[in-house]
């Protein structure tokens, strides 16, 4: 990347002493004014080049309105919700967090939490700071056993699942963006969020805060959870709907609660606060003499590399993560996937792909899901059709956005094409009543729809009245049930059918006598 000329730099809180040293020693001058207010703050920062704030510092779209030389605001942490990113990106300035630096920390405090709630360690440390002896009222519960819910499952939860696991606990979780491979190895197992919440003793939440994750815990999921489970919360204030929390704590619906994090803080109403169930902190996820001091280097660090054209590290204005939790983003990177897959299988024999396009239509599609999502769908094709030789594999991808009225349309399409040796293979689907479904596969449109789930076998044939009896005949031979059939709407010319099988076919070259290609997968 090409230089980024920073000259002078505003500190407007306390950090670790070494950012500013840092700085200094790379030749940027710095200034120290914390506790500014807002008018201090617009009269302040007009004549600076970069920012460095942690989370009370509210840089809002008038205080970046007033910075007329800024280029970069740097937060010495993690969450940036106390920065108007839109407004910093309309602007050109980058917006840099420190992702990693206090990981451990909140880590930490999470696990802390954890084991407060389940032995009422902080009430009867008080009890007995009143004078009493109360061993039957503070009676708690074993974490050995136990199932962990960890929803997010980034740096913090890898490492509270770390952690928790020592304890015997299972750990259970969901990501959009992490692959349940990759989550696999940490020992979670990833499900979705509806098979997740009746399933867990404890839940922590480890999300961003953003329109899909605000009330994410509410009075719809708190019902779908186990009688009396435990909540924590050292993410984000609203990632737990607190109104709802309060009315789940009441009812004995949830156990407990562990919040480090409010709405509004310090919070004005004190119901959860005060509840006798809930363990409450300052905000205190990041405030170890490590996570500051680590989190004040970084930033330091990253501003110096990013002057000197190293690198752009923690940079969150680029294509932004805040849809990826949303309905239509999972079922879209679900379709997609599906769709891919099936191209894949019946193409197996025509290797290498050498292009691959992801064309989307409808209103439900780019609109509301994001670029995020298409790059995610992007990435998860290549590793489809890659080969597995040390090729050179070449991946040009377009994504197209077209408002169609029908009402196929009006629910997501996702076409995929692949070009192998000049020549084009494609398929497209939906997705009808939360399911995703094949609707054509390389000219061949289905009178009805695929569904895109257990097991498929296509084949494509000539169009005969004996096909279907034929097929099912030798099928029954190795024990393979036929449970449904899908046929072209065509019937002249070889055209591809869809079975969908009890299990399936040892050996697909049984078909030979019948059918031109063959192919199967599992979905």
């Amino acid at each position: 990347m090409a230089p980024i000329s920073i000259q002078t730099v505003l500190i407007s809180e306390s950090v670790d002493p070494r950012c500013k040293a840092i700085l200094e020693e790379n030749g940027i001058r710095v200034t120290e004014k914390p506790n500014m207010k807002r008018d201090e703050l617009m009269a302040e920062i007009k004549d600076y080049d970069g920012l460095v704030v942690r989370s009370a510092t509210k840089v809002n779209a008038d205080v970046i309105s007033a910075a007329h030389n800024l280029k970069i605001i740097g937060r010495a942490g993690t969450g940036v919700d106390n920065v108007d990113v839109d407004a910093a990106t309309k602007k050109g300035i980058i917006v840099m967090n420190t992702p990693s630096g206090n990981t451990i920390s909140a880590a930490e405090l999470t696990c802390a939490l954890l084991m407060s709630l389940s032995r009422n360690v902080p009430q009867a440390a008080m009890s007995m700071k009143q004078g009493n002896w109360d061993r039957k009222k503070f009676m708690g519960a074993e974490l050995y056993g136990k199932v962990l819910g960890i929803v997010g499952l980034g740096r913090i939860g890898k490492e509270v699942a770390s952690r928790m696991q020592s304890f015997g606990m299972r750990t259970i979780g969901y990501d959009p963006i992490t692959t349940p491979e990759v989550t696999a190895g940490w020992g979670v197992e990833q499900m979705s969020l509806e098979q997740l919440w009746p399933q867990c003793d404890y839940i922590t939440v480890h999300t961003p805060l953003m329109p899909s994750t605000v009330g994410l815990l509410c009075d719809e999921t708190f019902a779908k959870c186990k009688k009396g489970v435990k909540v924590v919360n050292c993410a984000r204030g609203g990632i737990i709907d607190e109104a709802a929390l309060l009315r789940a704590l009441e009812s004995r619906q949830c156990g407990g609660a562990g919040l480090d994090v409010f709405v509004e803080e310090p919070p004005k109403n004190r119901s959860l606060v005060e509840h006798p169930n809930v363990i409450s902190c300052p905000h205190l996820g990041a405030s170890t003499k490590e996570a500051q001091a680590r989190c004040g280097e970084d930033i330091a660090l990253q501003i110096v590399d990013m002057v000197k054209g190293k690198s752009l590290v923690g940079a969150v204005n680029a294509p932004v993560l805040a849809s990826t939790f949303s309905r239509d983003s999972h079922q879209l990177i679900k379709l997609g996937e599906a769709v891919g897959a099936v191209l894949q299988s019946c193409t197996a024999s025509k290797k290498p792909v050498k292009h691959v396009q992801i064309t989307t239509q409808g209103k439900t599609t780019v609109d509301t899901i994001g670029l995020t999502c298409l790059s995610k769908l992007k990435i998860m094709l290549k590793r489809l059709f890659s080969p597995l030789e040390n090729n050179l594999f070449l991946l040009i991808i377009q994504v197209n956005q077209t408002h169609c009225a029908s009402d196929g349309a009006a629910s997501g399409v996702c076409k995929v094409e692949i070009v192998v040796d000049g020549s084009s293979y494609k398929a497209s689907g939906s997705v009808q009543g939360g399911v995703p479904v094949l609707l054509e596969l390389d000219d061949s449109v289905f009178r009805q729809p695929v569904s895109l789930t257990g097991n498929l076998l296509f084949f494509k044939a000539s169009a005969s009245p004996q096909l279907l009896s034929s097929v099912a005949g030798l099928l029954a031979t190795e024990g393979v049930e036929i449970e449904s059939f899908s046929a072209p709407t065509a019937h002249s010319g070889d055209l591809w059918y869809c079975v969908g099988v009890s299990s399936l076919p040892r050996d697909l070259s049984a078909l030979k006598p019948l059918v031109k290609e063959a192919a199967h997968l599992t979905i």
